[in-house]
């Protein structure tokens, strides 16, 4: 797979940031759940599709109503990005669940866990032995 250019990069971001905008502040389908957040795009060199990687922190009920809130509101947040960004062609957006972000702060507590364990046998080992 090519390595992205530089301006290919800088229009990633451009794209994340003003979908970030149009989700959080345009869009009013009450499917979309408010903890909504877009952790990246990745748009094609000739501009024409967008993969939209979005995070919601809910339930997957919840993650599935706002797959199909944000599908809906596409042609919306197309135009809407026509409108911020002057790019030769406006991309046609799929939106992908990332639950990357879940699973990290799932894999923060297993850890927290664990060392939290660790530290009561720790304590448990000093009374027993009279430290």
């Amino acid at each position: 797979m090519k390595k992205n250019s530089i301006k290919n990069t800088r229009i990633n971001g451009e794209v994340q940031k003003e979908l970030s905008r149009i989700i959080s502040m345009e869009v009013k389908d009450p499917r979309i759940n408010p903890m909504t957040s877009v952790v990246s795009v990745e748009v094609t060199p000739d501009l024409k599709f967008a993969k939209a990687y979005i995070s919601v922190l809910g339930d997957e009920e919840s993650r599935q109503a706002t797959k199909e809130g944000l599908k809906k509101a596409g042609p919306f947040i197309r135009s809407q990005l026509a409108k911020r960004l002057n790019l030769r062609n406006t991309p046609e957006l799929t939106f992908i669940l990332d639950q990357s972000i879940e699973y990290g702060v799932n894999m923060s507590k297993m850890i927290e866990e664990v060392t939290k364990n660790i530290r009561h046998e720790e304590e448990s080992e000093k009374e027993d032995s009279g430290e």
